[in-house]
């Protein structure tokens, strides 16, 4: 690869090819930028020399400022796939347009060209870059890490920093260094003898900084000669902290043939100092075990076995009493590895239904749009079978388009029968259901019904409609309040409203998953069937949690239950879903759009099984016989000690870049998170002014009952004594998925994306029984 830069060759930068679109983008076009229909200003964008970062300015010439790195860039659409940009087509001509979307929340960000060339210059020259980060080691990402700092600390854009530059550069970098010895390591780095560093000297220098003395004490432990770890010795090390058992021998070859970076090294079969640090940086070195990220978990039991990734609201990009709604939401879960999503539809105008938030200022957006989008993403991340959760507040004509656009546009994903046509005695697996997509809504029938009556359904669509017209109070009853009475009225009028005004087109696309009313666990027990399913808000759930915790654990082994979050919460905020996995509640429904807490807990339960959007449950809530009880758990149980030393910090982030002059005093936070005796956090001390390399070395210990239902999730916190302390950064795992031994965890932000190359080095070690020190 020829490295592509127009400033000094020395440059720390990848190695980009040669490609005449990056070289017009670094030349730099006027382009229109779009916010909203009223917003549309012209701006000039480049890409800068290190071909890694984008700037723009009020015109060409004018003061530049960053606008985001190739590492924030998900992928770039075109125009016609933007609902803003097709807004505007009248106006502003979509081949011309094209959408950024970034990773995480941040909001897209949508251009339109001069000119159909100049857009295909700049999308195909964004999908060039954001390609060749994907493909990025961990060598070039930290290369590339390296490069963003010099362009930031590099003032001038002179391809070489003097050593005030240097020392604005380490306040950025959250090093508060000694004046000294930051002198003494920037002249030894400084070669040339000019005074300034350049990109190699830049590197050295960085090497210095970063000199890692608690990994060479470790590696001086297992190494004879401290030059290097021979297989044997390597071995032991697998062994005795890895935890890596009878595999250690056959692991240790081929950790060193992938992280030593001598080729005489690798053909004698040892790992030099760099080769080892290499290995416990890597994904072999995570505290998340890689054998759990691909599907690994048994995928051919029934659908109501398995903790289902489930969005609420999923149409809104913001909160619940003004927020957009739009595609975007579905786009977003889909691709995060939502499996079930929320459609809250509504009459709209010209016989088109629409989806939004009833009775607020919510936007709207057309319910074949939102169709078209599952459609399209359902999908891209996982072939496991997508749930179109239904609230359905239409009239009957408008269901009717609504069954339509279903059949019509989703084909031959949507299941609208069984899947082989006779009448199951269980809900179907996510393997069998691979690639289908169903609907969950109200049904006028059983399914038995519906397998063995189909040719009655033109009369009973007759029959309801002659109903319909006859009662003109009920009517009028149905245009404001659409959803069926409670079915338990004795009152005549009361009982007459409760029957269900559904079409039969739509009530017949509703097959394994028939929305019921919940009235309690023996009704349940006595009338449902094993394809109906109930949903509850997160105040109902958790109070029958506490009254029948046991008995909703059954249930939950036998039926789908859906949890959301409580109406009160127009913030888009979100509860602990814990509590509800707890009982085995198979989907919990998140507003995903929040980040927070209670997202990164969801986003660490679903990270493992190829963040396919199905975990199975334990054995022990799989169970329609099942003795737990989630707020009291019998000691049947596998109880576990861990210990967790927390030992050092890598390259942690501000929160905050405008404060320039101030460097975080870093604290590590350790949160578990499962049934309620087990739920429990502790924290380090807090290192001083220090966020490039804090050093902790401190052991925490927890006592943990039900380990199968634990996660923990590790928080990195700036110390202030005014304040809850400011967020740094977070990481959450299953207990199930974490490896024990000297361990990196490498850091997301709050919005769950990687802040490399930011980490905590740990040690684990798990213990069967409760002995120990008390948590």
């Amino acid at each position: 690869m020829v490295s592509l830069m127009q400033g000094p060759p020395s440059s720390p930068g990848p190695g980009l090819p040669i490609n005449q679109d990056l070289l017009l983008m670094q030349k730099g076009m006027l382009m229109r930028k779009v916010r909203s229909k009223s917003w549309k200003k012209l701006r000039y964008f480049r890409l800068q020399d290190d071909g890694m970062t984008v700037w723009h300015a009020r015109q060409a010439g004018g003061t530049a400022k960053p606008t985001f790195s190739m590492s924030d860039v998900e992928t770039v659409r075109e125009g016609h796939e933007s609902e803003l940009l097709r807004s505007l087509a009248e106006e502003l001509p979509l081949e011309q347009g094209f959408t950024i979307v970034f990773h995480g929340r941040r909001s897209n960000l949508d251009l339109v060209a001069n000119s159909v060339e100049e857009a295909k210059i700049w999308m195909q020259g964004l999908q060039v870059l954001v390609d060749f980060v994907t493909s990025m080691d961990q060598q070039e990402r930290l290369d590339q890490w390296l490069s963003d700092w010099f362009q930031r600390g590099d003032r001038n854009q002179d391809g070489r920093m003097s050593f005030h530059e240097v020392q604005r550069l380490l306040h950025l970098m959250n090093v508060e260094m000694d004046q000294e010895y930051a002198f003494q390591l920037f002249q030894a780095a400084d070669t040339s003898e000019s005074g300034t560093l350049e990109g190699k000297e830049f590197v050295e220098f960085y090497k210095a900084l970063t000199k890692r003395t608690e990994v060479q004490e470790l590696f001086e432990n297992f190494s004879a000669d401290g030059q290097k770890l021979t297989l044997l010795e390597f071995v032991d090390f697998l062994q005795e902290e890895q935890k890596e058992g009878e595999r250690a021998s056959d692991l240790a070859l081929e950790l060193i043939d992938r992280y030593e970076p001598s080729e005489s090294g690798k053909l004698r079969h040892v790992l030099s100092m760099d080769g080892f640090l290499s290995y416990l940086c890597s994904k072999d070195g995570d505290i998340f075990n890689p054998t759990c990220l691909p599907i690994y978990q048994d995928m051919t039991q029934p659908l109501n076995h398995y903790y289902i990734n489930s969005s609420h609201n999923t149409y809104l990009v913001g909160d619940q009493l003004c927020g957009q709604s739009s595609v975007e939401g579905y786009i977003r879960a889909l691709k995060r590895g939502c499996r079930c999503v929320e459609v809250d539809i509504w009459d709209g105008p010209s016989g088109e239904p629409i989806v939004y938030h009833g009775h607020t200022l919510t936007s709207r957006i057309p319910f074949k749009d939102v169709v078209a989008t599952v459609a399209q993403y359902a999908f891209q991340t996982s072939d496991y079978p997508v749930i179109l959760s239904l609230e359905t507040h239409c009239s009957w004509e408008q269901q009717q388009v609504m069954a339509c656009h279903l059949t019509e546009i989703l084909g031959e994903q949507l299941l609208s029968t069984t899947l082989d046509g006779l009448l199951p005695t269980q809900l179907p697996s996510p393997e069998e259901l691979r690639g289908k997509i169903l609907v969950k809504g109200k049904k006028l029938r059983t399914l038995e019904e519906d397998l063995e009556e189909e040719e009655e359904e033109e009369e009973l669509e007759s029959e309801l409609e002659r109903e319909q017209e006859a009662d003109p109070e009920l009517e009028a009853q149905l245009e404001s309040e659409p959803q069926a009475l409670s079915p338990r009225s004795k009152d005549k009028k009361k009982e007459k409203r409760s029957k269900p005004i559904l079409c039969p087109s739509l009530s017949a696309l509703v097959v394994y998953l028939k929305s019921v009313s919940f009235h309690s666990f023996t009704h349940s027990r006595e009338h449902y069937r094993f394809y109906e399913t109930s949903s509850f808000s997160e105040t109902k759930a958790r109070s029958l949690i506490k009254e029948a915790g046991n008995e909703f654990v059954q249930h939950n082994a036998w039926q789908l239950s859906r949890v959301y979050p409580s109406g009160l919460r127009t913030d888009s905020s979100n509860y602990n879903p814990q509590e509800l996995w707890n009982a085995g509640c198979q989907m919990v429904a998140m507003n995903v759009q929040t980040a927070g807490l209670e997202m990164d807990i969801y986003d660490g339960l679903f990270r493992q099984n190829g963040a396919c959007g199905y975990v199975l449950k334990p054995d022990f809530l799989r169970d329609v016989q099942s003795s737990f009880h989630p707020e009291r758990p019998i000691s049947s149980f596998k109880a576990q000690t861990l210990l967790i030393q927390v030992i050092s910090g890598q390259q942690l982030p501000k929160e905050d870049m405008s404060k320039e002059r101030s460097i975080v005093d870093p604290l590590v936070r350790v949160e578990i998170f499962g049934i309620r005796p087990d739920t429990t956090r502790q924290e380090t001390s807090y290192v001083e002014n220090n966020g490039f390399n804090p050093y902790w070395g401190q052991t925490l210990s927890f006592r943990v009952l039900v380990p199968e239902l634990a996660l923990l999730r590790f928080v990195v916190k700036d110390y202030n004594w005014k304040s809850r302390h400011d967020f740094i950064g977070q990481y959450t795992v299953p207990w199930t998925c974490m490896q024990q031994g000297y361990r990196h965890i490498h850091l997301l932000s709050k919005d769950g994306i990687s802040l490399h190359p930011a980490s905590i080095f740990v040690h684990i070690s798990i213990r069967e029984g409760l002995e120990g020190d008390e948590s």
